[in-house]
């Protein structure tokens, strides 16, 4: 078994003061870096998810239902689009850009982040190619927002045979209320939810 660790949309823009602020996104964020500060020894690869929209369509709305469409948020090459500061600082292995040209919730819809590409180039990896590239079976997810993006990847992990395992308590959501029933239908789907404290984990082969 070969492990890694998909932290995903971890970006100013989702946490306080962003665009579309996630309450406790600050705080995950913090979270993730200790803990992948931790156990990095853990984990084959450490991978980062980005929403880096360009024109995704009815994804951006001045009238925002908070279901289907969004306010602006997550533009591609703008701050509010970069990763948290202290997910950056981490030694992450792969970055993965999703939603340039669609809503993309999935972090299974993005390809590998070339920094050195425009923005709008979309030739990359996709992730799945690039786990399976590297013979990792097994996906714990983290990140924001558990009820939106961070659900939509750990069912796409488990639908593409990935073991998938949602870190819950290094996740925040938009609707915290909503939770139960998003717990259900992830493990319905096959992925584990764990939602008390992080066991330590043998290191990676």
């Amino acid at each position: 078994m070969s492990r890694a660790l998909l932290i995903v949309d971890v970006q100013p823009d989702f946490c306080e003061g962003g665009a579309l602020a996630v309450t406790g996104g600050n705080a995950v964020a913090s979270a993730i870096a200790s803990d992948a500060d931790t156990r990095r020894d853990s984990y084959a690869a450490i991978i980062t998810t980005q929403d880096w929209h360009i024109s995704p369509g009815a994804h951006f709305s001045d009238t925002p239902d908070f279901v289907d469409s969004w306010p602006v948020h997550c533009v591609a090459g703008t701050t509010g689009a970069a990763l948290h500061p202290q997910i950056a600082a981490l030694e992450v292995d792969a970055h993965f850009a999703k939603g340039r040209f669609a809503a993309a919730y999935s972090g299974f819809e993005a390809r590998l982040l070339d920094p050195n590409a425009a923005p709008e180039d979309e030739s990359g990896m996709l992730l799945a190619d690039w786990l399976r590239e590297r013979e990792i079976t097994t996906v714990d997810i983290v990140g924001i927002a558990t009820d939106h993006c961070v659900r939509a990847t750990a069912i796409d992990a488990a639908a593409a045979g990935f073991t998938t395992t949602v870190l819950a308590p290094l996740t925040a959501a938009v609707t915290p209320e909503n939770l139960p029933k998003v717990y259900t239908e992830l493990r319905e789907a096959g992925a584990t939810v764990l939602t008390l404290g992080l066991e330590p984990l043998s290191p990676a082969p």
